[in-house]
């Protein structure tokens, strides 16, 4: 079969989350033809998965304008622009929505397995540019295949987190403890989930938001049910960016979560482990879980471990697609120096739209969650802005996609090169990239969580 002239072909948007519809909006804007390939069984079906989860973003900082243009004809209003979704909310109020009114240019169960040039694998160089892309997909029919235009990978990383082993790699044991073990925040609000945690001891590895959530989330457990207890592992010290901006953080939820987090050791329903790199993890006597550490530390055992160590991207599909990597995010070359968190842990990120995310293979750009690759920190503006560059940049409409002005809110605080992983990091420790990191932690000193943790709701996910 000959492949059809390319300008004749759809763009092939891989994931029907809040990046790939709203990428899907702007081809329309930009009257490009979209066909959007969901390996889920519904539209925003990881976001689904974290629906109980509260975002630090407000509903107008979660809304893709030209989906909004989408929408308006269908008689769909935003919710309260000043108020929070949960993923729940997210997914049922506009992503749902824009998935309906897109029809059937969005196919679920429909899981992408590979893409490349038609007739060309990575190695053929010969009238390569010339040829379409093919993106090969299954479903519950079989297998079936579709040329494209162009290739917007917005995927995310929801199906791939980084697992508890400091190295990279699962510890030693982790898989075999499997059913002690969860990758997500868990919904302390489902009995089911509940009974799993209340009353026993779990582990929480992790630094970032989703752990924030995990630790304040155990802590309410705790003040019902007696003997709910987390223990917070952290590869490196306490420093003053390890609980975010607090109060300095100019998304006012994001800097409550943290805070809660604090309140959650101050109190006592958690107790936090530093420096602690795991290396195995074991089962006692009676089946509970006992951490090893690199440096020799055993922790006394858990009941339960909730890895939060972040996500990486999945790769897999596009082992025949000439892509440029950075070598330690693996995200686009040109975007790793600007997300780097060795360099930036203060939630800056600089305007970038389709020249840091293009690749040597031209017409593929991997968008979102995934364009970051293993960096944490993403929000959905972001998602938003580089998708309207892209789209415009495949339009040939090479102005509006060089136009990209993207202010993101700060944490607040700034880590640097050296704090991101580093054991050793003391409180006061300064240093990166912006100004320096307010004094907020003082662990062991009365919890006072404030008016803004108080009034804003607990969140912090991918993608929020």
């Amino acid at each position: 079969m000959n492949a059809p002239a390319t300008t004749e072909l759809p763009v092939v948007v891989i994931g029907a989350g809040p990046a790939g519809l709203a990428a899907t909006a702007h081809l329309i804007d930009q009257g490009i033809e979209p066909l959007v390939l969901e390996a889920g069984p519904i539209a925003g079906a990881a976001v689904r998965e974290w629906s109980h989860v509260r975002l630090f973003s407000t509903w107008g900082e979660v809304v893709d304008p030209a989906a909004e243009k989408l929408l308006a004809p269908t008689g769909w209003t935003r919710p309260d622009p000043a108020t929070y979704p949960s993923g729940g909310d997210w997914a049922e109020s506009y992503l749902q929505p824009l998935a309906d009114v897109l029809g059937d240019r969005v196919r679920t169960g429909a899981r992408v397995t590979g893409v490349s040039r038609a007739g060309r694998d990575r190695i053929v160089d010969a009238d390569r540019e010339a040829q379409p892309f093919v993106v090969h997909f299954t479903t519950a029919d079989g297998e079936e295949r579709v040329f494209a235009r162009a290739v917007i990978d917005a995927s995310g990383t929801w199906t791939t987190p980084s697992p508890a082993g400091a190295s990279g790699l699962p510890a030693l044991g982790e898989n075999a403890a499997a059913d002690r073990i969860s990758y997500r925040v868990p919904d302390l609000k489902d009995p089911a989930v509940r009974a799993r945690y209340a009353g026993r001891r779990t582990a929480v590895i992790g630094s970032g938001a989703s752990a924030f959530t995990a630790l304040a989330t155990l802590a309410d457990v705790a003040k019902d049910e007696p003997g709910t207890h987390a223990v917070w592992i952290l590869r490196r010290g306490i420093s003053g960016s390890t609980f975010g901006g607090g109060e300095a953080d100019q998304l006012p939820a994001r800097g409550a979560l943290g805070l809660a987090a604090k309140a959650a050791v101050d109190n006592g329903y958690a107790d936090a482990v530093t420096g602690f790199r795991t290396e195995a993890i074991e089962r006692d006597g009676e089946g509970r879980l006992v951490l090893a550490g690199e440096d020799g530390r055993r922790l006394d055992p858990v009941d339960e471990v909730i890895v939060l160590t972040g996500f990486r991207p999945d790769l897999s599909f596009l082992s025949e697609i000439r892509l440029g990597l950075d070598e330690r995010l693996q995200a686009p070359t040109e975007l790793a120096p600007l997300i780097d968190p060795n360099q930036h842990s203060c939630g800056t990120v600089y305007p970038h739209g389709h020249r840091e995310l293009s690749h040597p293979e031209q017409g593929v750009y991997l968008v979102g969650m995934k364009s970051y690759g293993r960096a944490p920190t993403f929000l959905a503006m972001t998602g938003y802005e580089q998708v309207r560059s892209v789209a415009a940049a495949i339009a040939g409409d090479l102005d509006s996609a060089d136009r990209v002005e993207l202010t993101l809110p700060e944490t607040g605080v700034c880590g640097g090169a050296g704090l991101f992983d580093a054991a050793d990091a003391q409180e006061g420790d300064g240093g990166g990239c912006c100004a320096a990191a307010p004094q907020l932690v003082q662990l062991g000193a009365p919890a006072t969580v404030g008016a803004a943790a108080e009034q804003a709701p607990a969140g912090g996910c991918c993608g929020s």
